[in-house]
């Protein structure tokens, strides 16, 4: 479970998250929408303490973040909004065995975790090839598989979908809907609810900072009118 608490978060003089309060249970699919700029980012970043809020708290399990950032960064995987900005290594197999290696795990579990996270993305076999020559979507898959073999209960991705064409968006949400059914709680950031909307339990939507939204998407009806968010036609 990741809670938040009165979370406040500012850059300088502006306060970019504003008495932020949210509870997010495993196996939860939550949408974070939002327009640009209403602090989506900076709050999923505090999840596994990429950033440090000014005031409340930020708790895995009941564990606040600070107190313990290496379970924090086990339980809960990251990936960016440019797969690029994530990537230590030149090919697959290798930035995939960067988290596991990191933890001191012996060999032969960091290739169990390499394989069972590609086989989850359906790069099985790819390991030996260049990132720098992948598709965006491939590329993406990638960043999520490096995620997963740090078996997180929870797999944040921030604008999963940016830059992709629909052959690739279609891939990736495979591949969620996938880890949704085996268990593992998702966190997917976005503007756009097109794509997640269906895969959702639940959508939380920020307007300057705050909580101006948290229904199931049945639930959200008009709700999100007006605060730049793309809504699927007909919801």
């Amino acid at each position: 479970m990741i809670g938040t608490r009165n979370l406040v978060f500012e850059y300088g003089d502006v306060r970019v998250l504003d008495e932020v309060s949210l509870r997010i249970d495993d196996g939860e699919f939550v949408v974070l929408a939002g327009a640009n700029g209403s602090g989506k980012t900076t709050l999923v970043r505090q999840f596994n303490g990429l950033l440090t809020p000014d005031e409340g708290t930020v708790t895995v399990d009941g564990t606040d973040v600070t107190e313990d950032l290496l379970s924090a960064r086990q339980r809960v995987g990251m990936v960016f909004q440019s797969p690029r900005d994530q990537f230590v290594a030149t090919t697959v197999g290798t930035d995939v065995a960067f988290g596991p290696e990191n933890l001191g795990l012996e060999r032969t579990e960091i290739d169990r975790r390499v394989g069972e996270a590609l086989s989850a993305v359906g790069m099985d076999g790819r390991g030996d090839e260049r990132i720098d020559q992948l598709s965006g979507g491939e590329q993406e898959r990638v960043a999520i598989a490096g995620a997963l073999a740090m078996e997180p209960d929870h797999l944040v991705l921030d604008e999963p979908f940016t830059g992709l064409d629909e052959p690739a968006r279609q891939s990736v949400l495979q591949k969620l809907a996938a880890l949704r059914e085996r268990g593992t709680g998702i966190v997917v950031v976005t503007h756009d609810l097109r794509d997640v909307l269906e895969l959702s339990d639940r959508v939380v939507a920020l307007v300057d900072g705050q909580v101006a939204v948290d229904a199931t998407p049945d639930a959200v009806g008009t709700a999100l009118d007006g605060i730049g968010i793309r809504v699927p036609a007909g919801r």
